[in-house]
């Protein structure tokens, strides 16, 4: 439940881009020493055009200097930071439950209630981008990238849906008990691949290749958020879903989610959450809009401790989970493409 970091800048003019993440400083030189801050360039050796303006080249970006101009750019604006929203204290907590993932009545007894709610709340909303589908598999041939999939409490359902899943996960401890668990099933061990890894390892591979990505019960976890939303978008094709559930940032969160879920009633592990990390429904959709995602629905999940289930409530101060839109409209720049906000024919819906 764990994610993990890689930015795409996006840059308007001579030294305009986008910060990644918040509280960063800006990513680009300045004055003429060529100063750098907080970035890693894989440098090869200064270059002249026949205009005279000397380049500094790295695998990521080109930074061009010249005596008339006066200023830095940037050219082909991609960046990959060196650091990582994969937070160590969360891996310690859930590498100890690692084994736990497919015991019905343990400590992940809420999220296989959940798959209730979540299951149908991603096939629904996936369907109404089909026009045919078959009632056996309904989600046949969609891509859907599950981060931090743990044990695949979240990609089997998906898969036996018909969905070709892919499950990361940076602990190769959940990802053994995946394997393990899908390989009973012959359908779903050809439909389900799981990788030990970040989000930031395949965001490169796999631009634009998903038609839907889930991050169930993980935004709570990661060191950064901003950047996780703008990776999950990256790998997301235009148009596609974007599925989150998590918690609000209330005071009742804090006195249920924490005091009374783990302190007292011990309905999942000490530790498991930080109140810090909750994140309201505005921010989570101010964050989603300005990276190029259209927020569909946002909906309240509350959980009874007593009976076990979940059910759908109007109310978001506790849980609650969100579907999004990636903007399917492009913008053309001087020097490059980037992801217009908006949506093409798409009319919110919800649940």
């Amino acid at each position: 439940m764990w994610g993990l970091r890689a930015v795409r800048g996006r840059g308007w003019g001579l030294v305009g881009v986008r910060s990644a993440g918040r509280g960063t400083d800006r990513p680009w030189a300045t004055g003429l020493e060529g100063k750098q801050t907080n970035r890693t360039l894989l440098i090869t050796p200064w270059l002249f055009n026949d205009k005279g303006i000397m380049c500094l080249k790295s695998n990521n970006i080109t930074v061009a200097y010249s005596d008339n101009m006066k200023t830095y750019r940037y050219i082909g604006m991609r960046l990959h930071s060196t650091s990582t929203t994969v937070d160590p204290n969360e891996m310690k907590t859930f590498q100890a439950l690692a084994y736990k993932w497919w015991d019905e009545q343990g400590e992940y007894a809420p999220l296989h209630s959940m798959n209730d709610l979540r299951v149908p709340f991603i096939r629904d909303n996936l369907l109404k981008m089909i026009t045919n589908h078959h009632l056996e598999s309904p989600l046949s041939g969609m891509k859907i990238l599950d981060v931090g999939c743990g044990g695949g409490l979240l990609c089997e359902p998906l898969g036996r849906l018909g969905a070709l899943v892919t499950g990361i996960d940076p602990l190769n401890e959940n990802i053994k008990t995946a394997q393990q668990h899908k390989s009973f099933d012959p359908i779903l061990d050809k439909r389900i691949q799981y990788k030990a890894c970040s989000l930031e390892d395949i965001v490169e591979d796999t631009a634009e290749t998903f038609d839907a990505v889930v991050a169930s019960e993980v935004v709570e976890h990661v060191n950064d958020l901003e950047t996780f939303i703008q990776c999950c978008c990256q790998v997301l094709k235009p148009g596609g879903s974007l599925f989150l559930t998590t918690i609000n940032k209330t005071h009742l969160s804090y006195a249920l989610g924490i005091i009374f879920a783990e302190q007292i009633a011990g309905i999942v592990p000490k530790g498991t959450h930080t109140w810090e990390k909750f994140v309201s429904p505005e921010e989570l959709e101010s964050l989603l809009e300005s990276n190029g995602l259209l927020v569909q629905t946002i909906t309240g999940m509350l959980y009874n401790p007593f009976s076990g289930y979940w059910r759908w409530t109007e109310h978001t101060n506790l849980n609650y989970a969100a579907h999004a839109i990636k903007s399917s409209a492009k913008v053309e720049t001087e020097e490059h493409h980037t992801k217009a906000p908006g949506i093409d024919g798409q009319e919110a819906s919800q649940k």
